[in-house]
């Protein structure tokens, strides 16, 4: 079986059930968004899909081959994450040397052009570096290891706009030049809507939601008007959330709109991938 695949696999932390029976399979050459709240699983479920952490049972394959403890099928895959795994009194440029070891295709040149590009210094020893500029040493090693599987656990932790803006102009770079996979795990959803093409949501260590974005929010809207208006409007619709701001509220529906029977008073939208995610994570039901 071609992609990246995750089978029934359920992770425990003592009494705490980290990830619960979860299925998900990445196929190659997209780029992913896994969103979930604090705790809701995501970095668990990055750690057992590369090697880092065992699940207690079920499996994860790379084109058929299991995953776990193999050298061959994890030198295809690459984890950027919030601890970096070298030395802290090692240079910037001694570890992007080190990287070239573990993995063949590491692109040197590329590397020192980005450090250019992001103002990184790379004599600098990474226990220096701040957060920012940790981040940013960390996602250069990430594009460019050249790998099929690149997983991006909050990659701009401690970034600007300007660089959070410069990377993700990088990465569709990266992808365009040499495509790959690339799993971003992030809070701010607003920011990678328009990267992403499949969303994955976790919550409490369950996958709720695994479908295109296109996909994922043609089936929701938001209603807005006053709140007698909004309250006639939803007695037969499937609501997934509510907000109220003054005189006006505002409901979630899962669904696709009538737009010929709207009242008047009413407003139909469109849920952006964010809004759509706090209700998702909101809902017990979703």
């Amino acid at each position: 079986m071609n992609g990246l695949c995750v089978t029934n696999v359920t992770k425990n932390f003592g009494d705490v059930r980290a990830l619960k029976n979860v299925s998900v399979e990445f196929q190659p050459n997209k780029i992913y968004g896994l969103l979930g709240r604090n705790g809701a699983g995501k970095t668990t479920l990055l750690n057992v899909i590369t090697g880092r952490i065992f699940a207690d049972s079920g499996k994860v394959t790379l084109n058929g081959e299991e995953v776990p403890e193999n050298d061959k099928v994890l030198r295809n895959i690459f984890m950027m994450c919030e601890k970096s795994k070298y030395p802290d009194t090692m240079k910037v440029s001694d570890a992007m040397r080190w990287t070239r070891e573990f993995y063949p295709g590491f692109d040197g040149e590329k590397a020192m052009a980005l450090a250019e590009r992001f103002q990184l210094n790379v004599k600098k020893k990474i226990k220096s570096l701040s957060t920012g500029y940790s981040s940013i040493f960390k996602l250069i090693l990430a594009l460019c290891v050249n790998v099929p599987y690149v997983f991006l656990d909050e990659p701009v932790l401690g970034l600007d706009a300007n660089h959070r803006d410069l990377f993700y102009k990088t990465l569709l770079e990266s992808y365009a030049d040499n495509p790959a996979t690339y799993v971003i795990s992030t809070h701010l959803i607003e920011e990678i809507s328009g990267i992403v093409e499949d969303v994955i949501i976790i919550r409490d260590g369950e996958i709720i939601r695994k479908e295109t974005r296109e996909s994922l929010l043609s089936h929701y809207y938001c209603v807005t008007g006053s709140a007698s208006a909004v309250e006639g409007f939803i007695t037969d619709k499937k609501v997934i959330g509510m907000d109220t701001l003054g005189g006006l509220k505002s409901a979630y529906i899962e669904g696709a709109p009538d737009r010929g029977v709207i009242p008047d008073g009413l407003e139909i939208t469109q849920m952006d991938l964010q809004r759509l995610f706090i209700q998702l994570t909101n809902s017990k039901g979703a």
